[in-house]
């Protein structure tokens, strides 16, 4: 049964494995540590013992951005990153965010879609800011910035 709670230095290993496995260009060990504390917050999603995906988000002012989500390959396709990103938007507006918003490689066109699906637009484009392998990037990619209101009240 799937189960979500927040994690700690505890379970970097954990995080890393994940961070590792799902990106080209991952998150070192001392980003990973600086980014369970102050004004960061997570979830992860756990199989009985096992860490499946997570999410890590930073508060800034009214503003709430979802720094990284991720799940694990043998888990992906099956709706966690879906959950994850629900219980992210769930903690913004339990929160009082005022905002929300992600950065994405233009080439992720799964995530992309998940977040439009979710409620999330399209703002700007950030030129060149994700390193690239890819031979057609000339090292680098761009990173599609998206953005949800929360509460608007109208």
């Amino acid at each position: 049964m799937i189960h979500f709670k927040s994690v700690t230095d505890e379970n970097i290993n954990e995080l890393m494995a994940i961070e590792n496995a799902c990106h080209t260009h991952p998150w070192t060990l001392k980003t990973m540590q600086s980014c369970l504390q102050g004004r960061y917050f997570n979830l992860a999603a756990f199989d009985d013992e096992q860490m499946i995906g997570f999410y890590i988000g930073e508060k800034a002012g009214p503003d709430f951005t979802l720094m990284d989500i991720c799940v694990a390959p043998s888990f992906q396709g099956q709706g966690f990153a879906k959950q994850l990103l629900t219980q992210f938007i769930a903690y913004g507006e339990q929160h009082s965010a005022e905002n929300l918003f992600l950065e994405v490689r233009e080439s992720n066109t799964r995530a992309i879609a998940l977040y439009e699906r979710a409620g999330f637009i399209e703002m700007s484009v950030r030129k060149n800011y994700y390193p690239s392998d890819a031979p057609n990037k000339n090292g680098f990619e761009d990173a599609i910035l998206m953005g949800m209101a929360l509460g608007l009240n109208f």
